[in-house]
């Protein structure tokens, strides 16, 4: 904001939502007519609908986030509005979060936690909260783009074993050999899944019945990427029947979840708020980026980083 108030583009008039909501869409839609450009969040919807409600002044949309489901990218070319977005940044951010999740998933620390506020633990127990091993697991990695890379560096510590599903080829990352295998077989291998690509057609669901029915009984899922990535229903009835031991969601559909949402009354599955990027630089870098692209798009110049095509791979 404080940047935005600075800038040296002429005529520069602010409209900033103070809510700590998203704005309501018909909320969205007025405050939206006759604007030069956007900054948005992922929880905002930029379709056709938003498009048309702006009008032709429009030039460019810049996104606060590195995914960009939310956009409606070929209706924005196709009335020559220029979108960016956010990528790179925040790699190491949600990397961090994904290991977060798979050691809190693997010995049981949320609920452990819980159970001392809660007066439960009364002694040492031999098999109390008992959970399992990263160190030595077999890991698999769906979508090897920068942040399913920063993951697997991170892992290079804990001697596991990874696999990974991925259009790119690679043996190595870091000092830690990869082994690329398709989909169904690291579902069928791994100890952990852990999931980092976009939501596109392609990935929507890529999480279902079949997917887990091939994975181990001890198995852990981990998403970080997108909630609709995963159908929860079927994770649901996944963890309702053991055919998997555990999942780590920072996303999920919708976001929030209701507090009455069956997932948030089970033990063996930690959600959090979307903060695989919540680190205070990483959400600064992220402004930054999201007014150089405002401020680029609004003089006709190159954006520093426009959306990628749409492939299914991160990053």
């Amino acid at each position: 904001m404080a940047r935005l108030e600075k800038a040296s583009e002429p005529s520069l008039d602010l409209d900033v939502w103070e809510g700590d909501e998203p704005p309501p869409p018909d909320v969205l839609h007025a405050r939206v007519r006759g604007v030069d450009g956007i900054v948005c969040l992922l929880t905002d919807a930029i379709d056709e609908a938003l498009l048309a409600a702006a009008g032709d002044t429009l030039r460019v949309v810049s996104q606060m986030a590195v995914g960009v489901d939310n956009i409606d990218l070929a209706a924005c070319a196709a009335r020559g509005v220029a979108v960016g977005h956010t990528p790179g940044v925040l790699s190491e951010s949600t990397a961090d979060l994904t290991l977060a999740l798979m050691l809190a998933t693997c010995r049981r620390v949320v609920e452990a936690a819980e159970d001392v506020r809660a007066g439960r633990w009364r002694s040492w127990s031999p098999l109390g909260w008992a959970g399992v091993d990263l160190y030595g697991a077999t890991v698999g990695i769906v979508g090897l783009g920068r942040i399913g890379q920063a993951v697997a560096r991170r892992l290079a510590g804990f001697n596991v074993t990874l696999l990974y599903s991925s259009r790119r080829a690679l043996t190595k990352i870091g000092t830690l050999a990869v082994e690329r295998v398709p989909l169904d077989e690291l579902f069928e291998r791994a100890d952990i899944v852990s999931l980092h690509v976009p939501l596109t057609d392609e990935t929507r669901g890529l999480v279902g019945e079949a997917a887990l029915a091939r994975m181990k009984r001890t198995a852990i899922l981990i998403n970080t990427a997108r909630g609709e990535i995963v159908d929860q229903a079927a994770l649901l009835a996944a963890l309702d029947k053991g055919h998997i031991a555990a999942a780590g969601l920072d996303v999920t559909t919708p976001e929030p979840l209701p507090a009455d949402h069956p997932l948030l009354a089970r033990r063996d599955v930690v959600v959090l708020p979307h903060i695989g990027s919540a680190s205070r630089r990483t959400r600064q870098r992220m402004a930054d980026i999201a007014v150089d692209n405002l401020l680029a798009g609004l003089r006709g110049a190159p954006m520093q980083s426009p959306p990628p095509p749409a492939t299914p791979e991160q990053g």
